[in-house]
């Protein structure tokens, strides 16, 4: 496919090389000349150096033969603009970056009368993951798919839990037939396991289920599964914004700590439920002068990663049981493991999942949002992938067992009208149901790949 993409910032790069690497043509548009040519010498990409909402560098990078136009600048307003002249232009579809909280009501509204066809916002995105994330105390992270009727959580087995030494099988015949244990991180190895796979402490394991098995399974490795009822939010920025309307919403205490005074301000007089105080959240005695260790869940949301990292190091020191970091510099993945955080939101890699799934979806066989929900997870070397199975599909219709699929493949669930199909070897797929297949094959784009 031919793709257009303007702003070369973090989420415009990761895209760049994300979408070039399966096989797409792509073009990116940047003002900033230095930052081009730094990407341009990292990606097997045309580059276009301009102002992307410019007509004339938009029919200067052939916009009118474009199939999917995405800008993702640091400007809400120039996305816009541009999107909606790559589409006068000629572009098939387009996808517009808008981060402003007073454009989020507007949204549904500017991309029906504007013609643009997603709008998609990185910080609301990541406080919807977040909330997900704080409804499984004890998770490391949290994916869900079908709206929530199905969850994959991240979980560490512990030594000495009965899940230290388990063979799958075995724990599937005498503890949780409606679990699956979908993906094993040992060290630097991913696995798909088997029946036969036999777990061991230190283990991050994958598992998915409906969330009242998930609390069951939970209660088993002996966690009493306590709700969140308080949480306390480091810096004030959009995420927070999104995620206190969330919370407050279901009845959580928030107190939110901002180190701007206008900025606390502000949001002091638009949360009337929440307690916002002024004060740098890295300040150790500021934070027990709030009573930080006493609240349920700890959120860092600064704009320093290195200052969430330390915010959250000390919350699990101090023993708060749940703590959310922010990460935006993908840099930092690679040192995670040594400081031991619990879960991570990385804003930018939540909207570039989202983009990727759209364009892999506009390229299938199909031609058609075919592709529900996707997620790469296990540090990208696995993707869990919502399909819905489209009519004449190869698949349909046929036993599972007798399917000829792709090793390391699961088809984890079918979702028909609905209802969740807990599957064995005889069950079949038919035309309008939902699939979720975790695979460590990179850039399914149709449901008809998983066969060999």
């Amino acid at each position: 496919m031919k793709i257009i993409i303007v702003g070369a910032g973090k989420i415009g790069e990761s895209l760049c090389r994300d979408l070039a690497s399966e096989g797409n043509d792509i073009t990116l548009i940047e003002q900033n000349s230095k930052i081009l040519d730094r990407v341009l010498s990292s990606s097997d990409i045309m580059g276009l150096m301009g102002n992307g909402a410019n007509c004339d560098i938009l029919t200067e990078a052939n916009v009118k033969s474009c199939d999917v136009f995405i800008a993702v600048t640091q400007s809400d307003e120039i996305n816009i603009i541009s999107s909606v002249m790559a589409k006068k232009l000629g572009a098939k579809y387009s996808i517009a970056r808008v981060r402003n909280p007073e454009y989020f009501t507007q949204m549904k509204f500017m991309s029906e009368s504007l013609g643009i066809d997603a709008m998609l916002n990185p910080e609301a995105e990541a406080a919807y993951y977040i909330a997900k994330n704080l409804e499984f105390p004890t998770a490391l992270n949290v994916e869900s798919f079908s709206e929530n009727k199905v969850n994959i959580v991240e979980l560490m087995v512990t030594e000495g839990s009965y899940l230290d030494g388990i063979k799958l099988s075995e724990f599937k015949n005498k503890y949780f037939k409606r679990i699956i244990v979908c993906i094993v991180k040992r060290g630097n190895e991913v696995y798909i396991p088997t029946g036969n796979f036999v777990l061991e402490a230190k283990d991050k394991i994958y598992v998915t289920g409906v969330q009242s098995e998930l609390s069951n399974f939970y209660k088993s490795l002996g966690h009493a599964e306590e709700r969140i009822k308080s949480v306390v939010i480091v810096g004030g920025g959009r995420i927070t914004y999104y995620l206190t309307n969330i919370l407050l919403e279901k009845k959580i205490d928030v107190k939110i700590i901002e180190l701007n005074e206008d900025r606390a301000k502000h949001l002091s007089e638009i949360f009337e439920n929440a307690i916002v105080v002024h004060g740098n959240g890295t300040n150790s005695e500021l934070l027990e002068e709030e009573r930080f260790g006493e609240y349920d869940a700890c959120v860092s949301l600064t704009g320093i990663d290195e200052e969430n990292i330390i915010i959250s190091m000390y919350a699990n020191k101090i023993g708060i049981k749940k703590n959310i970091t922010k990460i935006n510099g993908i840099s930092l993945f690679n040192v995670l493991e040594l400081v031991g955080l619990q879960s991570i939101v990385t804003p930018k890699k939540i909207v570039a999942d989202n983009i990727v799934k759209i364009v892999r979806s506009l390229a299938s066989s199909q031609k058609e949002d075919n592709i529900e929900t996707l997620y790469r997870i296990a540090d990208n070397n696995v993707e869990a992938i919502e399909f819905k199975v489209p009519e004449n599909s190869l698949i349909c219709n046929i036993p599972l067992k007798d399917l000829n699929i792709k090793k390391n493949l699961l088809i984890a669930y079918i979702i028909r009208y609905n209802q969740l199909i807990f599957t064995d070897g005889r069950d079949v797929i038919k035309f309008g149901d939902r699939v979720i297949i975790v695979t460590t094959e990179k850039y399914l784009n149709d449901v008809n790949k998983i066969l060999m």
